[in-house]
C-alpha cells in the first residue's frame, strides 16, 4: 500500500478543483505547492487564489465552447456515444480518404463499424465546424501463438568470441538460434535505446537520449554490407581497430572484468566512420532512401540532435538559445552547417534498423514462434534527443518516479520527463503512436517498463523531494486504444511491467485489453491469507512469470543469501544483518516446503533454480522467463537500485559463480541449457492449469527499476 508522502495543510478547495479539472489527483494529499508547481507544468498559473479563480473559469468557458475534444479514442465494435449539439452533423474523415457522412439525426453517435486507423472527426453546425482526431482502435490487443518460454537477457553483459568489449546484434541473433534448437519461444532483452552522447557515459539503459532509436554502439561492425568493399588503408584500419577491439574483449572476459561502453564505442565508431565513406550500391542506396521517408521528420531531429550535441555539448538547455529549440530558423541554418553530421547519424540509424530486423528474422526462421521481446524504457533523459525534439509534448521542470510505500519512504525520483497529457491530446497521440510503432516494428512483442503509467504517473517538480509529488491520470482508454492499434497493426503482443504500487483495477483493465502482466515468484503471495505463497494454480495465466528481473536478486543469490550480504556491505540494509538473513531464510524455507508439498522437489533434493523452474512451469502464464545467468549461477544482479558509484550497474559480464565471465558460445555448451529446456517444455503432471484468481487490494511489490 502507499505510504502518505507528507502532513502539510490542505491546499485551498478551489486549488484543488483547479487541479482535478487538469486531471491531477488529490486524494495523494498533495501540498498547495506541489498543486502549484504541477500545474505550472501543465501551462496553467495557479500561484495566487485570484489566479485560481480566474483559470477555473477559463477552463469552463473553453469546455462549454468546444463542439469536440481534441481527440476522440473509440473501440471498433461499439457504438460511442458523443456529447455534441443535436443539430450537429459528423463527418468523419478516413485515413485512406474515404469520406462517411452521418445522418444529421444520428449524429450524436459514431456507428460501430468504423475502420481501425487514425482519422479525422468533422462537427458542424449552423454557426461554426470543429475538426477533432479519431482513432479507431481494436477491442483487444494481439494474442501470443501459445505458451512458450524463453531467456531474459542483458545485451551488452552476453559476449560471444566475436563481439568487441560487450554482446551486439550479431550476438543477438545466435542467441536466439541457439536459443531456439531448445525449444525457446522468445528472447527478452534490455532496452537498446540511444545513449546520451557524454563521457564518461550513464551505462543504464532505463534513461536514454531518444526511446525512439537504438544505440549504434550494438552494432555488428563486421555485419554492414560495406565492410565486405574496404580496401587498402581502410581495410588495414579496420583490421586493427578489430585486434583492438579482440584486446578489450579479453580484458571484459578476464575475471571481474567490467564492460566499458566508452571504450567499445571509440573503436566502433572509427570504425563506422570508415564505413559510411564506402559508396552505396544502387539498391542499398534505394533502401536507406525508403527507411528516410518512414522515419520522417523524427529521424530528421535525432539525427540534428546528434550533430549538434557534437559541436555544442549534449545538455541542449546550454546550448545557444537560438538553437533549443527544433522549429527555430537558427536551428535549420544549423543544420545545414552540419549536413554531413546529420547524414552521418542517420546512416547510422538505420544501419541499426537494420540488422535489428535481422536479428528478429534469424530468431523466427531458427522457429521461435514470438522472437524478440524489446524493452521500452517509461521515458528518456531531460537532456538528450527526444526531450529536444518533443519538448512541445513533454512537462517541463517536472520528473517521474513514485511515492513513499512501504519498500521505500522516501519515493523515488528518476529524471524523466513525463508526457503533457493535454498536449498529447491535442497532437491526436501521435508521438505516443511513432514511439509504439518504433518499439513493435522489429519484434514478436514489446515489455513496456511501468506499464501503470498508461493510467498515472507521479509527477516531482524541480526543486522537490519525491515525496512531494502528486499523482497525474492520463485518459487510460485513449492510451490503450492507441497502444491496441499500433500493436494490432505491428501483428505484436505487448507485456506490462505491473511490479510495483497498482492501483485496483488497472491489472484487471490490462488484462481484458490482453496486456499481459509480470509475475516474479517471489512476490506472488496471497495477501488476504496472512502473504502465504499463491499455489501454481492460482497464477494470473495472462502474465510473463520469473524468478527474477534485472533489478532484483539473481537466483543464485537468493538461494546463497548472497543478496543479504551484498546489501550489508553496501550499508543498504534498513535492518541488522541478522534480521535480514533470518528473513531471507525463512522465505526459503517457506519455498521449500511449498515444492515439496506439490511435489517439485524430492526428498533431500536441495532447493535449486531448476526446481523454482518447475513451479513456474506449474502455473498458466502463458510465458516463462529463464533469466540467462541463472544457466551458470551468476549470483550478481545487473542493477542494484540505489547504489551508482558503489556497485557497477549494467556493466557486468555474464559470469559463474565464481565471478568468471561467461561467453556466449560458453553458454551454449552448459549443460544446464538443456536440463531447463527439459523442465519448462514438459508440463508438471497435477498442478499446472488455468484456476481462479483471488482479487487483491492496491499494494506494493518491490518496484522494478530505481532509475
Amino acid at each position: 500500500m502507499e505510504v502518505p508522502a507528507q502532513d502539510a495543510p490542505p491546499p485551498p478547495a478551489e486549488l484543488v478543483a483547479l487541479a482535478q479539472a487538469y486531471g491531477v489527483d488529490a486524494s495523494y494529499r498533495p501540498s498547495a505547492r506541489t498543486l502549484v508547481a504541477v500545474l505550472a507544468a501543465l501551462g496553467v498559473e495557479a500561484g495566487t487564489p485570484e489566479a485560481v479563480r480566474e483559470a477555473l473559469e477559463r477552463r469552463r468557458v473553453a469546455q462549454r465552447g468546444r463542439l469536440l475534444p481534441p481527440c476522440v479514442v473509440v473501440r471498433q465494435g461499439r457504438r460511442t456515444a458523443l456529447d455534441v449539439p443535436a443539430d450537429a452533423k459528423l463527418t468523419v474523415d478516413l485515413e485512406d480518404g474515404g469520406v462517411w457522412e452521418l445522418p444529421r439525426g444520428h449524429s450524436h453517435w459514431l456507428p460501430a463499424d468504423l475502420p481501425l486507423g487514425r482519422h479525422a472527426l468533422r462537427a458542424a453546425t449552423a454557426e461554426r465546424e470543429e475538426r477533432a482526431h479519431l482513432i479507431v482502435a481494436p477491442e483487444r490487443l494481439p494474442r501470443l501463438p501459445g505458451r512458450s518460454w524463453g531467456f531474459l537477457a542483458q545485451l551488452y553483459s552476453v559476449l560471444s568470441e566475436r563481439s568487441w568489449g560487450m554482446g551486439d546484434l550479431g550476438d543477438l541473433a545466435e542467441l536466439t538460434q541457439w536459443a531456439a534448437s531448445l525449444g525457446a519461444g522468445f528472447a527478452q532483452i534490455n532496452p537498446l535505446h540511444a545513449a546520451l552522447p557524454t563521457t564518461p557515459s550513464d551505462p543504464s539503459p532505463y534513461r536514454p537520449s531518444s526511446r525512439r532509436f537504438a544505440d549504434p554502439v550494438h552494432l555488428r561492425v563486421e555485419a554492414v554490407p560495406e565492410y565486405a568493399y574496404l580496401t587498402g588503408e581502410q581495410r588495414a584500419e579496420a583490421e586493427e581497430l578489430g585486434r583492438r577491439a579482440a584486446r578489450l574483449r579479453e580484458e571484459v572476459l578476464g575475471h571481474d572484468g567490467l564492460i566499458d561502453r566508452d571504450a567499445v564505442w571509440a573503436l566502433k565508431r572509427r570504425a563506422l566512420e570508415l564505413l559510411y565513406e564506402v559508396p552505396r550500391g544502387a539498391g542499398r542506396e534505394a533502401a536507406y532512401r525508403a527507411y528516410q521517408h518512414r522515419e520522417g521528420t523524427w529521424l530528421e531531429r535525432y539525427a540534428l540532435w546528434n550533430a549538434l550535441a557534437e559541436a555544442h555539448g549534449a545538455d541542449w538547455h546550454a546550448w545557444p538559445k537560438g538553437l533549443r529549440h527544433p522549429d527555430s530558423p537558427h536551428v535549420t541554418l544549423a543544420a545545414e552547417e552540419l549536413k554531413e553530421g546529420v547524414e552521418f547519424h542517420r546512416w547510422l540509424a538505420w544501419q541499426v534498423d537494420q540488422q535489428l530486423a535481422h536479428a528478429q528474422q534469424a530468431a523466427r526462421t531458427a522457429g521461435m514462434p514470438v522472437g524478440l521481446i524489446h524493452d521500452l524504457a517509461v521515458g528518456a533523459h531531460p537532456d538528450g534527443a527526444d526531450a529536444w525534439a518533443l519538448q512541445d509534448v513533454l512537462a517541463t521542470g517536472i520528473s517521474v518516479g513514485a511515492p513513499p510505500d512501504a519498500f521505500n519512504a522516501h519515493g523515488q525520483d528518476w529524471g524523466l520527463p513525463p508526457w503533457r497529457p493535454d498536449a498529447l491530446a491535442a497532437a491526436g497521440y501521435a508521438p505516443y503512436a511513432e514511439l509504439l510503432r518504433s518499439a513493435a516494428r522489429h519484434a514478436g512483442a514489446i515489455r513496456i517498463d511501468h506499464v501503470m503509467g498508461l493510467f498515472r504517473l507521479w509527477w516531482v517538480p524541480s526543486g522537490h523531494e519525491p515525496t512531494e509529488g502528486a499523482y497525474v491520470r492520463y485518459d487510460a482508454e485513449a492510451m490503450l486504444g492507441v497502444l491496441a492499434l499500433e500493436a494490432h497493426r505491428a501483428g505484436t503482443a505487448v507485456i506490462g511491467e505491473d511490479l510495483g504500487t497498482v492501483e485496483p483495477g488497472v491489472r484487471e483493465e490490462l488484462a481484458v485489453r490482453g496486456v499481459l502482466g509480470t509475475s516474479v515468484l517471489w512476490f506472488e503471495r496471497d495477501w488476504q491469507a496472512k502473504g502465504e505463497i499463491l499455489p501454481p494454480e492460482r497464477w494470473r495465466p495472462g502474465s510473463l512469470a520469473t524468478l527474477t528481473t534485472h533489478d532484483l536478486p539473481s537466483t543464485a543469490a537468493r538461494l546463497s543469501g548472497e543478496h543479504v550480504e551484498l546489501r550489508h556491505r553496501l550499508g543498504l540494509l534498513a535492518r541488522s544483518l541478522g534480521e535480514e538473513q533470518a528473513e531471507a531464510a525463512a522465505e526459503l524455507a517457506d519455498w521449500r516446503a511449498e515444492l515439496a508439498r506439490l511435489g517439485l522437489l524430492a526428498e533431500g533434493e536441495p532447493l535449486s533454480a531448476r526446481a523454482l523452474y518447475r513451479f513456474l512451469r506449474a502455473t498458466p502464464a502463458e510465458l516463462v522467463g529463464v533469466w540467462l545467468p541463472d544457466l551458470v549461477g551468476d549470483p550478481r544482479p545487473q542493477n542494484l537500485p540505489g547504489t551508482w558509484d558503489q556497485y557497477p550497474n549494467w556493466r557486468l559480464p555474464v559470469a559463474d559463480g565464481a565471478g568468471n565471465p561467461v561467453t556466449l558460445d560458453a553458454l551454449a555448451a552448459v549443460p544446464a541449457g538443456r536440463a531447463l529446456a527439459d523442465v519448462l517444455a514438459v508440463p508438471t503432471a497435477g498442478t499446472g492449469g488455468p484456476g481462479p484468481r483471488s482479487g487483491r487490494p492496491e499494494r506494493a511489490t518491490p518496484p522494478s527499476a530505481a532509475r
